[in-house]
């Protein structure tokens, strides 16, 4: 888990929004120390709405500044809610690039719709800046998108990609197989309290391992949704 500076000061922080509907927002930090630049993106109160509303529909992956193969789908909410945003984060990625020529390494993150979103981030991060190492950590995140979405991002970004569920917590399978959904890899499911190297599972790098979360039923948006790590997900940081 990446670790956010606790301050920052203006030039390290970046902020970017959805223009129109305010939904999704964000920020791009440099941290000096470790010569990366992080992307956060915040997840949603409502995310059990934007999970399962009229846009649950998977349709190919089109996006600007990348190339994905054709049968290539995603979720349509996932996918309009992250160009909101994607020409901005991109932007604001490649100007820190040109500015810092010491940064290698970028780092997507995000907790429920924001997981989802820091995977897609990451993808097109991954194509747009081959220069650098890509990272991606989510934490709580539905499935995306379909098995051809899920083979590409693990031969994309393989195991630079950790997927955190923490216990039975009941977004990530919360849009059922049924649908045409499949998870990307790696799970790394934390089967127990409390969040120990000990407690935490390597699951299988296929995506939908039956001896992980997803052994158990989904209970939507519950009390291992909102605490990871200990940490109630409202809790305000980088002030």
């Amino acid at each position: 888990m990446p670790l956010l500076p606790t301050r920052l000061s203006a030039p390290d922080q970046m902020a970017f929004s959805d223009p129109v509907a305010g939904i999704v927002e964000g920020f791009v930090a440099r941290d000096v120390h470790r010569k990366e630049l992080v992307v956060a993106l915040r997840g949603s109160a409502s995310v059990a709405d934007v999970l399962l509303d009229t846009q649950v529909q998977l349709v190919p992956l089109v996006s600007p500044g990348v190339s994905i193969p054709h049968d290539v789908q995603v979720h349509a909410g996932f996918l309009t809610a992250w160009n909101s945003v994607g020409v901005q984060v991109l932007a604001i990625l490649a100007e820190q690039l040109v500015l810092h020529g010491d940064i290698k390494t970028i780092v997507t993150s995000g907790h429920s719709l924001g997981g989802a979103l820091a995977t897609l981030s990451a993808i097109s991060a991954n194509q747009r800046f081959p220069q650098c190492r890509v990272i991606t950590y989510s934490y709580g995140a539905p499935r995306i998108g379909n098995k051809a979405f899920a083979e590409f991002a693990n031969k994309s970004l393989g195991e630079n990609a950790f997927r955190i569920v923490h216990t039975h917590d009941g977004v990530p399978t919360m849009i059922p197989q049924s649908l045409g959904y499949h998870h990307h890899g790696i799970e790394y499911w934390q089967e127990y309290e409390p969040a120990i190297a000990e407690n935490v599972v390597k699951c299988e790098p296929q995506g939908e391992d039956s001896s992980c979360s997803l052994s158990i039923p989904s209970g939507g948006v519950n009390d291992a949704h909102m605490k990871y790590f200990g940490i109630v997900i409202t809790t305000p940081f980088c002030l």
